[in-house]
């Protein structure tokens, strides 16, 4: 953990670079910091995955709309303060990247920040985090 699993229409793919904003995401969450002066989303742990819809039916259909729904699912254990302060700027973040698209296209995007307390089953396996846990 942390995810963000982003959802597309595919329609978007045309208008923007999703392996640039995918990495600008993943870049900004390495940024995120508690209020210790610690790292909220773990390197070896940060994964930043995105699918097109294959079917999708958005407002009243009569335009070529988009539509990107972000979710971050992070473990629980951060405070209010944190979790709206990542989020604010991972929307900031889509917002910057699509600012020349909003000048063109009708696209709404959701970013919502989901976290997992009291899971039933977690397991991990990752060769990842020792790597930035040096």
């Amino acid at each position: 953990m942390p995810h963000l699993v982003i959802l597309y229409t595919p329609n978007i793919e045309k208008l923007t670079d999703l392996d640039v904003l995918c990495r600008s995401l993943a870049d900004h969450m390495l940024t995120v910091r508690d209020e210790a002066g610690k790292q909220v989303f773990p390197t070896g742990g940060t994964r930043v995955l995105a699918y097109p819809a294959a079917h999708y039916a958005v407002a009243d259909g009569k335009g070529d709309y988009g539509f990107m729904y972000l979710n971050v699912r992070m473990a629980a254990g951060r405070s209010e303060a944190v979790k709206k302060r990542a989020g604010d700027g991972l929307l900031d973040v889509v917002k910057q990247h699509f600012a020349p698209v909003f000048d063109s296209s009708l696209l709404g995007i959701t970013l919502q920040i989901d976290e997992s307390p009291g899971q039933v089953y977690d397991g991990k396996h990752s060769t990842l985090h020792p790597l930035f846990n040096k």
